[in-house]
Parts: C-alpha cells; structure tokens; sequence
C-alpha cells in the first residue's frame, strides 16, 4: 500500500468522528484506530440501582434559567482569553452584540474564534479555561 494513501487515511480518521478504519486492498489489510481524546460521559457504565418501593414526595419547582445560552460550534478546547497572559474577552456583566468574540474552541491545533451570535449582558460564564467541551456545550448565559 502506497505510504502516501496511509497518510491521507490517517488524516481522514484524524478529522472524522471515526474511533476504527479497516481499509482491505488486494491481498494487504490497514487497520487505524484511536482513542477518544475527551470521552463522552455516555461512555462510562451507569450503575445498577436497587428497586424500592415509590416514595410519595411533594412535587419540586422547576428552575428555568433565563437568558439565551453561547454554545460551543464544535469539540475542542475553551479558552476565554487570547493568550494565557491576557485578559478575557468577555467577563460577567460585559456587554456582547452579535459579532461580538467571546472565547476560542481549539479544535486539532486550529483556533476558533466563537461570536456571541446574540446582543445582551453576559449573565454567567459556563465553562473554566482550558477545560474540554462538547458540541452544543453551553459556555455563556447572556440577558
């Protein structure tokens, strides 16, 4: 098999949502596989739990938050600053209109700017510095 279609495949699972590749060709056989990088939390087993008997309870107030949410574009990594030794560029309280940028998802070593998409007031910021997010994570509350 040709070295360079093994690099263009490693690549195509590199940027896929692939976890194994077997490519067949003649009489060789290419097997790619890769680990999750940040697991999802429906990887894990959840826990038995033991039957009991319904528990008669008085119903619970649901909590709605207002506001309308920034949610992360892709799989990647939140950065809420530009560079480690500068200052966020949003924080609490700060006003954002639609082209406003909030924060960087790194994604395979590309930064990517993420916009506000919304004007208002950020109410509450959803996610830590460096921490891992998920497609459709929610990063900020904005009002």
């Amino acid at each position: 098999m040709d070295i360079e279609k093994v690099k263009e495949f490693i690549k195509l699972l590199e940027e896929s949502e692939l976890k194994k590749l077997t490519i067949k060709e003649k009489d060789s056989e290419l097997v790619l596989e890769k680990e999750d990088a940040f697991p999802k939390a429906s990887a894990h087993p959840i826990p038995m739990q033991v039957a009991q008997a319904p528990q008669v309870s008085e119903p619970k107030e649901q909590v709605v938050e207002e506001g309308s949410f920034i949610t992360s574009p892709m799989v990647g990594t939140f950065y809420q600053k530009p560079a480690p030794d500068q200052q966020p560029f949003v924080q609490k309280g700060d006003r954002v209109e639609e082209d406003t940028v909030v924060c960087i998802v790194e994604a395979m070593k590309v930064m990517n700017e993420v916009k506000a998409g919304i004007s208002g007031t950020v109410a509450e910021v959803l996610s830590s510095d460096g921490s891992p997010v998920e497609y459709g994570t929610k990063l900020f509350r904005i009002v």
